[in-house]
């Protein structure tokens, strides 16, 4: 059941990502009219036109979009399924249609000055008057009461259904040109028919129990919407806070919120209350959320930490899309998140308290904010730039806060091992060599059952998820891994996810060799280095000489780690004393132990007064400086055990120096260790 539901929310989102077009539309229609004291002209109503068009329509797109996500490996006859589907019903569910079925007629009202004739309704003349003639039906068959997104969403998935049980289907050799994927639609066809008069029956009471939910969402009035906006939040990870939206945002119980906004045609200072609150939280609170993850993590993790963090919040604030920020630290810090889901809930309550209004086509974004900053329904919406520079700073505070307090994993704090600085998501090689490295963690192809994706996540079905790798994932550009139950394995990636799914299907195909791509591409770098090299060269001779003095090759200095831990570049210690080269060539390491080794076999040259330096002049005269942490000597020997002194002579592997990193931390100063030739500038360092 919870594969299902997932995958019925990633289904949604095929439809729902249809709407930026029509906010586009009507927002710039809107826009116009705006500057133009109020007045539409043909540009508006051309635009606004176009807008509507797909916004009335939502409940078949719905039908479409879900019949194609919740398929198989859909060919586009899922999708024609779900069209009939919905044909089907809501030919048989019309309130003509039902007033035929249930055996009712009509009921007759004087029609009023500025009446309008919907759909199965009729003007007749009695007793001299006009008069509106409607069918005696429930009003759960009024028209749009049932071509509503619950319904579309409800063919949909009779078409998917469908298309995955008969689409392979084989009939007698008399029947065989309904063979196959022709047999879909007429099935469908059928199933709809029998569904159609269940819904007869039932629909009334499903409406009727989702109106009830919706009023009493809004009998609650800001406590409702911050309840709303709290386990909005909450189902995220599941995936179904889509379906929850659709009681609030589409017609399913009478409150559609954003077609009423984006349309213009809602009650002004309440249409909107449903995505105001989201603005400021994905514009501002979880930026400053990322910059409180970033500002705590590890000095020696903050540039791996900054590509994470630095892409999930500019897609939270342009475009309103959260879970890549969300998602790296709902699994590593869960505290954290339902913190988030407080907050969200907190500041939907207070926008609504507050006369402010705002809605969206897509996203609580910067797009959907300017283009709608001038719809009808559009209340003082400066007042959300206002309560998101709060929220900045709100969510900045509380997320340091408890970051630091509780010792939370956030992105840059993991203990496990960081990642190369040369392996950042296989950039070089694009999204091919990410989908490489994602297929390899994932346990290889045959371990990959199902894939698949949605706005930013691949989702998928593994036959082994104890082979999956989360820290591989995370170095080839993850953003994290969640394991929702059974065989499900979601990753995600960003709004790029669907070129890395395709580049996936076309290795797991043997359509692309992703080595000799990997290949093509050192090649490329290689000759690019040797060019450049080359060019040096030839900048260095002068004119008309016919000698060129050459270095002579750098020496490269072999030594063991002096503490457990990774081994890093130099360049990449957070102190330019260290990393830029001033006090001479060299490495890093990142330790795991505090017992501090010599790295060959050497004469002790000094011990620094302070415990936190030992100098040492290696046989072939070779001077090391081994610096445990950066501004330890601000601790005064504290936490520092030298085990020789100045003179004695030590062989590799043996113990120089016992160290208390968690005293170096909780002092708050890095425990990422130089080791660094002093008296060779040429040379290169290599640890073993």
């Amino acid at each position: 059941m919870m594969k299902f539901l997932q995958n019925l929310g990633k289904s949604i989102m095929l439809p729902v990502a249809v709407l930026p077009v029509a906010a586009i539309l009507v927002g710039i229609a809107n826009w116009i009219i705006g500057i133009n004291d109020d007045k539409p002209n043909v540009v508006t109503s051309f635009l606004q036109t176009a807008g509507l068009a797909v916004l009335s329509n939502m409940a078949l797109l719905f039908a479409v979009g879900v019949s194609i996500g919740m398929a198989r490996k859909s060919d586009g006859t899922s999708a024609l399924a779900g069209l009939v589907s919905w044909l089907v019903v809501t030919s048989l569910l019309a309130p003509t249609s039902v007033m035929t079925l249930l055996g009712r007629g009509y009921t007759t009202s004087i029609a009023e000055e500025g009446a309008t004739i919907t759909e199965g309704q009729k003007l007749v003349m009695e007793n001299g008057h006009l008069a509106i003639q409607t069918p005696d039906v429930n009003e759960a068959f009024a028209p749009g009461a049932f071509q509503n997104a619950f319904i579309g969403i409800l063919c949909g998935i009779i078409g998917a259904l469908c298309y995955n049980r008969f689409k392979d289907v084989k009939l007698p050799d008399a029947l065989s040109f309904f063979s196959g994927r022709r047999s879909v639609a007429i099935v469908t066809a059928g199933v709809s028919l029998i569904v159609a008069l269940i819904l007869l029956f039932i629909w009334p009471l499903v409406y009727s129990g989702l109106v009830w939910f919706g009023e009493h969402i809004v009998d609650l009035g800001a406590v409702g919407t911050g309840l709303y906006g709290f386990f909005n939040r909450l189902l995220i990870p599941f995936g179904l806070h889509h379906a929850l939206n659709s009681v609030f945002w589409f017609d399913v119980a009478g409150i559609n919120d954003l077609n009423n906004f984006l349309s213009g045609e809602g009650t002004f200072g309440v249409t909107g209350q449903y995505m105001t609150g989201f603005f400021p939280i994905m514009m501002f609170g979880l930026p400053g959320a990322a910059l409180a993850m970033y500002t705590t993590a590890k000095t020696t993790r903050k540039k791996i930490a900054y590509g994470i963090l630095l892409s999930g919040a500019v897609s939270s604030f342009f475009v309103g899309v959260t879970e890549p920020l969300e998602f790296a630290f709902m699994f590593l810090a869960p505290f954290l998140f339902v913190i988030h889901a407080v907050f969200m809930g907190i500041s939907m309550a207070i926008c609504q308290l507050l006369p402010v209004r705002m809605g969206f086509g897509f996203s609580g974004g910067f797009v959907d904010l300017v283009l709608n900053w001038k719809n009808p329904m559009a209340e003082n919406p400066w007042i959300i730039i206002v309560l998101g520079i709060g929220w900045f700073f709100v969510y900045f505070l509380v997320f340091r806060w408890v970051i630091l307090k509780f010792q939370l994993k956030t992105p840059g704090r993991e203990d496990d091992e960081p990642v190369d600085a040369d392996d950042e998501g296989g950039v070089s090689a694009g999204f091919i060599g990410t989908a490489a490295k994602f297929i390899d963690a994932l346990g290889g192809k045959a371990n990959i059952l199902e894939l698949d994706n949605c706005a930013t996540r691949l989702r998928m079905e593994i036959d082994d998820t104890g082979k999956v790798d989360d820290s591989a994932l995370k170095r080839a550009g993850a953003a994290g891994t969640m394991k929702p139950g059974g065989h499900s394995v979601q990753v995600i990636y960003g709004l790029n996810v669907q070129f890395v799914k395709d580049a996936m299907e076309k290795i797991m195909s043997g359509e692309v060799d992703p080595t000799a791509v990997e290949a093509a591409v050192e090649a490329v770098d290689e000759a690019e280095a040797a060019v450049a090299e080359a060019e040096a060269e030839e900048g260095a001779a002068h004119d008309g000489s016919t000698a060129v003095l050459t270095k002579p090759a750098a020496k490269v200095i072999t030594l063991q780690r002096p503490l457990q831990g990774y081994a890093v570049d130099l360049s990449e210690v957070p102190d330019k004393t260290f990393s830029s080269g001033m006090m001479g060539p060299g490495a890093a390491v990142v330790p795991t132990s505090g017992e501090v080794v010599a790295p060959a076999d050497a004469t002790v040259v000094t011990v620094f007064p302070t415990g936190h330096a030992i100098g040492l002049r290696l046989e072939d005269g070779t001077e090391v400086l081994i610096h445990v942490g950066l501004d330890t000597v601000k601790l005064k020997g504290d936490g520092f055990e030298p085990l020789v002194k100045a003179g004695d002579t030590v062989s590799a592997g043996q113990p120089i120096l016992n160290v208390d990193l968690a005293k170096i931390q909780a002092a708050g100063f890095a425990t990422v260790t130089p080791v660094v030739v002093m008296n060779d500038k040429s040379a290169t360092v290599e640890l073993t």
